[in-house]
C-alpha cells in the first residue's frame, strides 16, 4: 500500500538524540575518551577564564568541536556552525540541548588565541596519549619521526622583495591582477610572502613546483602507529631534524626515558641528528643513503634485526599524514602563523589518535 506524504507537521515533537544516535555507531565510544580527556583539563579551563560577567561558550564544547571538523572533514568554522543547527548528532556529541541555538563562528576565532596560549588543545593531546599508555596501547621504546610540508594560506603573488613591495603587472585588473615572475629570482632570504609572513617557499623534491608552505613533523610510536606528538615549524631545509629533536626531548621531559630507537627515513641520514640521539642514548634507526656515510651509523647498528623492524614500522607514519591531509585538513592551512597552526595540528592529531584507539580496543575493554 502506498503511503501518504503528510502536508501537516505535529504541533509538538519531543526529539531525544541519545535514541537517534545508533547504540554501535564510532562516535559513541569516541565521546566518551573525549569527554575523560577534557576532564581531566577542568581546572585548566578554570584558570583561562573569569569567574564573574557573561557566561562564555563552554571551553569543552570548542574542543569537541574542532574534533567533530577534523573527524567530518568540515573545511570552516561558519560551516559547522550552520551544522550545528539541523545535525542531531553534533548536538549529541557537543551535550547540547535540542532546542538550543547554535552558536556563532566568530566564537573559535575570539577563543583560539585563549587556547593557544595556555596551550589548552597541546593538554589534549597529551591526555589522550595518556588514555592510550593507559590501556597498553603505546610503546614506550620504540619509535619514528618523520615530516611533511603543509600549503600555506598564502598566493604566490603575495611572496615579495622585502625592500621594494612591487611586483611587474601585465593587466590592468585591481582585484587579481596577473603577475609575471618570470627573470626574477625569489628566495626566503631577500622574499616573505605580505600574506603570512611565517611561510617559506619551499619544493618537497626536485622536479616539483615550489609553494608557500609550512612543515609538520610527527613522532609516532611503533606498536600501533599512534601519534604522540605533533609541531608545525617554518619550512627550512634543517627544520625536520631540528623539531624531531625537540619532540624527542619533550617526552623525555615529561617522563618517557625508556625510549630506545627512533626510526627514519634517509632525509635524517645527517650526522649531526645521529649524534645528538646517541647523546641522549638512543639508537638511530635511520634509512641509510647509498655512498654516504654517517658517523654513528652503520653495520654495527644495521645488522640487527630490530634496525629492519624499524624500518617497516617506519611507514605507518605515511598514514598519519595521509588521513591528517585527507580527512583532518592539513593538506592547506585555514588560517596563517605557526602558533595558530600548531594549535589546530594538536585537535587533528587528538581525533586521530581517536579514531585509531577504538579500532584497537574491543568494545568490552573500552573505559567506562
Amino acid at each position: 500500500m502506498r503511503g501518504s506524504q503528510p502536508n501537516q507537521s505535529g504541533m509538538f515533537s519531543f526529539v531525544s538524540a541519545e535514541e537517534r544516535v545508533p547504540a554501535n555507531h564510532p562516535l559513541r565510544r569516541i565521546k566518551r575518551f573525549a569527554d575523560i580527556a577534557l576532564s581531566r583539563l577542568s581546572r585548566d579551563f578554570d584558570s583561562i577564564y573569569s569567574r564573574v560577567g557573561r557566561p562564555s561558550i563552554p571551553p569543552e564544547w570548542l574542543l569537541k568541536s574542532q574534533i567533530l571538523m577534523a573527524l567530518y572533514s568540515i573545511r570552516s568554522d561558519r560551516l559547522f556552525c550552520e551544522m550545528l543547527d539541523y545535525n542531531i548528532l553534533f548536538r549529541w556529541f557537543l551535550d547540547m540541548d535540542m532546542d538550543g541555538a547554535s552558536f556563532d563562528h566568530s566564537v573559535f576565532s575570539k577563543n583560539r588565541e585563549r587556547l593557544m596560549e595556555q596551550e589548552i588543545a597541546h593538554r589534549l593531546l597529551q591526555e589522550i596519549v595518556r588514555l592510550a599508555r593507559t590501556e597498553e596501547l603505546l610503546s614506550d621504546e620504540h619509535f619514528t619521526v618523520d615530516g611533511t610540508l603543509i600549503e600555506a594560506w598564502a598566493s604566490l603573488k603575495s611572496f615579495k622583495h622585502r625592500d621594494a613591495q612591487t611586483v611587474k603587472k601585465t593587466d590592468d585588473d585591481q582585484g587579481n591582477p596577473t603577475v609575471d615572475f618570470h627573470g626574477e629570482k625569489r628566495t626566503n632570504q631577500t622574499h616573505s610572502s605580505t600574506t603570512d609572513p611565517e611561510a617559506r617557499l619551499m619544493r618537497k623534491s626536485r622536479g616539483t613546483a615550489a609553494q608557500l608552505s609550512y612543515s609538520g613533523h610527527v613522532l609516532m610510536e611503533n606498536r600501533n602507529g599512534l601519534c604522540v606528538d605533533i609541531a608545525i615549524a617554518s619550512a627550512t631545509g634543517t627544520a625536520e631534524r631540528e623539531a624531531a629533536i625537540d619532540m624527542i626531548r619533550r617526552e623525555r621531559q615529561r617522563g618517557l626515558r625508556r625510549m630506545k630507537t627512533v626510526g627514519a627515513d634517509k632525509g635524517y641520514h645527517a650526522s649531526d641528528f645521529i649524534k645528538k640521539l646517541r647523546r641522549l642514548r638512543i639508537k638511530p634507526h635511520i634509512a641509510v643513503r647509498e655512498n654516504k656515510s654517517a658517523q654513528g651509523l652503520d653495520k654495527r647498528t644495521t645488522r640487527h634485526e630490530g634496525y629492519a623492524v624499524s624500518q617497516r614500522k617506519r611507514k605507518l607514519v605515511e598514514e598519519i599524514f595521509g588521513w591528517f591531509k585527507s580527512v583532518g585538513g592539513l593538506r592547506k592551512t585555514k588560517i596563517r602563523g605557526v602558533a595558530m597552526n600548531q594549535t589546530v595540528a594538536y585537535v587533528v592529531a587528538a581525533a586521530y589518535n581517536l579514531t585509531r584507539m577504538v579500532k584497537l580496543m574491543p568494545v568490552k575493554a573500552a573505559i567506562t
